[in-house]
């Protein structure tokens, strides 16, 4: 082995290690997001039930009770609602940070093997066009079939992006009107 050579084999290994430590950061840093988006949520949670049990005890008889479940109906589900987006969209925005990053290591990653295939070019020994040119075909292929997988996965998130939004919706939209239903019904019964 030549020192160019060990000294793009170690110049490899450094650039894998900071791809390596630079994605973890990536995942820690939506981690981070979504375990404030969490712990945001349980507060509101804890406050939002003192407030509802304080309401409840005030209550002097059962309408009051069906009041109370009316008017919590339409906010919880629009607060459901709010939390799934917000924690789609940090992990939504995780994942493309994650992509760019891996995107531009594996541009620099191909830059730099087209340009080692080359040098090896350069130095091979006479005879060896054939080998060279497999080599250069077989990481061509590579390289397409790994554009190919990314436009796949792009079009598969999108996809599933959309789904998202139409169940949310949807379920929220569900939730909102079952609930009702039931106060409704509960309602009739109490009168």
């Amino acid at each position: 082995m030549t020192q160019f050579s060990q000294e793009q084999f170690a110049a490899a290994q450094k650039n894998h290690v900071d791809t390596f430590f630079g994605l973890t950061n990536k995942v820690f840093d939506g981690l981070e997001k979504l375990t404030v988006l969490n712990l945001q949520a349980a507060k509101s949670i804890i406050a939002e039930t003192q407030e509802t049990t304080q309401k409840a005890l005030s209550g002097k008889d059962p309408q009051d009770l069906l009041k109370l479940q009316n008017s919590l109906t339409q906010p919880g589900a629009e607060k459901t609602r709010a939390y799934s987006r917000h924690a789609y969209e940090i992990l939504a925005a995780t994942h493309e940070e994650f992509v760019k990053f891996a995107e531009a290591q594996f541009a620099e990653y191909s830059q730099s093997t087209q340009s080692l295939v080359d040098s090896l070019a350069k130095n091979a020994p006479a005879g060896s066009e054939t080998a060279v040119a497999l080599l250069k075909s077989t990481i061509t292929a590579a390289f397409t079939a790994y554009d190919t997988a990314n436009k796949a996965t792009r079009q598969a998130v999108e996809i599933a992006e959309s789904n998202f939004d139409a169940a949310t919706t949807a379920g929220a939209s569900k939730a909102a009107r079952d609930t009702a239903a039931h106060a409704s019904r509960a309602t009739a019964k109490a009168a």
